[in-house]
């Protein structure tokens, strides 16, 4: 059986505030007389239209000094989450295994998907909840299909709606027993430089 390839990491999406700390960057090259007034205009322009890592760094990369060397953590395959009578939270920068396993027993587990590294195009969430809460905020071009959640005296509120032909793609299934469930997408709200 072969090793399933590794993603390059340059072919990574970026996230806004991963916009945001490179134009903190080309900021800082301009006060330091690396880049012109104009050069710094364009390359924000650029660095804000960015949609991987290798655009990004674009940018950056003939500047001495402030290239964006951000490591970027391996992707794990599968990783558990585990609440009882607690809280777990993911939001921010981390990294999305392709399989997500959710035990929650009388908790709640809230988990952000906008600024997470997800190479992959299908990530599979299965639901091990009793008497608890998850909420799954999906970034924008996401698509889910949660048919295959098995509710028991249990509420499910899919605001974001079936669909196959999103990146990522949330594959979302397993049991709820007396427990909620919410997906949706939230508008992310930034300030312009």
């Amino acid at each position: 059986m072969t090793e399933p390839a590794q993603a390059d990491p340059r072919n990574f999406r970026v996230s806004d505030a991963e916009r945001e700390h490179v134009v903190e960057l080309l900021q800082k090259a301009i006060g330091r007389g690396l880049i012109t007034l104009d050069e710094f205009t364009e390359r924000t322009d650029t660095a804000l239209a960015a949609k991987t890592r290798a655009q990004l760094n674009a940018v950056l990369v003939d500047l001495p000094g402030v290239v964006n060397r951000e490591q970027v953590a391996p992707v794990r395959d599968l990783q558990e989450l585990k609440a009882t009578m607690s809280t777990v939270n993911r939001k921010g920068r981390w990294s999305v295994p392709r399989r997500l396993v959710v035990h929650n027993r009388l908790g709640s587990t809230d988990l952000d998907f906008r600024e997470a590294s997800i190479p992959h195009a299908v990530v599979d969430i299965e639901l091990d909840v009793t008497a608890g809460s998850v909420k799954l905020v999906l970034p924008e071009g996401a698509t889910v299909d949660a048919d295959g959640v098995e509710l028991a005296a249990s509420n499910l509120k899919d605001k974001v709606g079936t669909g196959a032909n999103g990146r990522p793609h949330f594959v979302v299934h397993g049991h709820v027993r007396a427990g909620n469930v919410e997906i949706k997408k939230k508008t992310r709200w930034f300030r312009h430089v």
